[in-house]
C-alpha cells in the first residue's frame, strides 16, 4: 500500500515545484539574506502542496473518466484502482491541513510583528491550496477550461519565486520578475508537454487545455517561446547585476549556457514529434534541467557574490 501511495504523491514532480523555492532563496542571498528555518519550512509548505496537487489532479480526472485506457502517460492511483476514491479524499484532506499548518507557521515566523503582510501571505497560502484542488475538481475546474498554463506561470514563478525571496528578506524588487518569469515559464512548458502528449484523450474527454485550444502546430510554436522567455529573462537580469560583481555574471552566464543545450536538443526532439508517445521522456528532462538551473544559480551565489548588493 505504500509504494501505491508514492506512486500517487508523483515524488517526480518534486524537483520542479522545489526548483522555484531554490531560485528565490538563491536571490535572497544575493542581497545578503538568508535564514535556513525560512527556507527549510518553505520547501516543506511546497512539498505539501505539490502532492496535495497530485492527489486532486488524480482524483479530479479520475471521477470524470478523463484518466481511461486510452492516457498515454503513466497510470494514475485510482485509474488502476490500488487507491480507492474514499482513500485518496482522506489524502487531500490531510495533505491539505499539513500544508496549511506548515504554512501558517512559515509565514508566522517570517513576518513577525507585520499583521497585513501575514494576512496576505495566508490569503496567498489559501489561494495556493485552493488552485492545487480546483485544476482538475469540480465542475468549474479550471484546467478544463485552458487556465492550467497562467495558474502554473502564476504559482511557480511569480509567487513561488517572489513570494520566497520575500519571506527571506522582507522586501521585493521589480528586477526579481526576471528569474521569476523564466521559473514559471520552464514550469509552463512541463505543463505544455503534458498536454499535448494527452491532446487525444483530452479532447475526447471534453479537456479544453490550452494545447486542446490551440492545436497541437500551435502549441509546439507556445512552446518554444516559452524558451525564448526564458532566457531573454535570465540574460537580462545577468546583464543587469551590479558591473563590480563581474565573476557573478560569468558563472551564472556559463551556467546558464549549459542548460540551453539540452533545452536546444529538446525543441529539436518537440519539432520532429509526430508521435505522442515522444513527448513523456522530455517531462522529466525539463523538470530535472530546471533543478539544475536553480541549483546552478545557487551554488554561483554563494561562491561568487562578492557584496551585499541591492537590486
Amino acid at each position: 500500500m505504500l509504494l501505491h501511495w508514492l506512486k500517487a504523491f508523483r515524488l517526480r514532480t518534486l524537483p520542479l515545484s522545489f526548483s522555484t523555492i531554490i531560485m528565490g532563496n538563491a536571490l535572497a542571498l544575493f542581497v545578503g539574506y538568508f535564514d535556513i528555518e525560512i527556507f527549510v519550512f518553505t520547501l516543506l509548505t511546497t512539498l505539501f502542496l505539490q502532492i496535495l496537487s497530485n492527489l486532486a489532479n488524480d482524483y479530479g480526472d479520475g471521477v470524470k473518466g478523463t484518466d481511461n485506457a486510452n492516457r498515454l502517460g503513466p497510470t494514475r492511483a485510482l485509474q488502476s484502482g490500488n487507491i480507492t476514491v474514499k482513500q485518496i479524499k482522506i489524502g487531500i484532506v490531510v495533505c491539505t491541513a499539513l500544508a496549511l499548518i506548515s504554512g501558517l507557521y512559515l509565514v508566522l515566523y517570517a513576518v513577525q510583528f507585520e499583521n497585513n503582510l501575514q494576512l496576505i501571505f495566508i490569503a496567498l497560502g489559501v489561494g495556493a491550496i485552493l488552485a492545487a484542488i480546483k485544476y482538475t475538481v469540480g465542475k468549474s475546474a479550471y484546467g478544463y477550461h485552458g487556465l492550467g498554463d497562467a495558474f502554473v506561470f502564476i504559482f511557480f514563478g511569480l509567487v513561488g519565486v517572489g513570494g520566497s525571496f520575500f519571506l527571506q528578506t522582507q522586501f521585493t524588487s521589480l528586477l526579481i520578475l526576471l528569474p521569476a518569469i523564466s521559473m514559471g515559464c520552464l514550469s509552463s512548458a512541463v505543463l505544455n508537454l503534458n498536454n499535448m502528449r494527452d491532446i487525444e484523450n483530452d479532447a475526447a474527454m471534453q479537456k479544453n487545455t490550452l494545447v486542446v485550444m490551440l492545436g497541437l502546430k500551435k502549441a509546439k510554436i507556445y512552446h518554444y517561446s516559452l524558451f525564448i522567455v526564458t532566457y531573454l529573462s535570465l540574460i537580462a537580469f545577468i546583464l543587469l547585476i551590479d558591473n563590480q560583481q563581474s565573476s557573478l555574471q560569468i558563472a551564472l552566464s556559463i551556467g546558464t549556457g549549459l542548460i540551453i543545450i539540452p533545452h536546444l536538443k529538446h525543441i529539436q526532439t518537440v519539432a520532429k514529434a509526430r508521435d505522442y508517445h515522444s513527448f513523456d521522456p522530455e517531462l522529466k528532462k525539463i523538470a530535472l534541467s530546471t533543478a539544475l538551473l536553480s541549483l546552478i544559480w545557487l551554488v554561483a551565489i554563494i561562491y561568487f557574490n562578492k557584496s551585499v548588493s541591492v537590486l
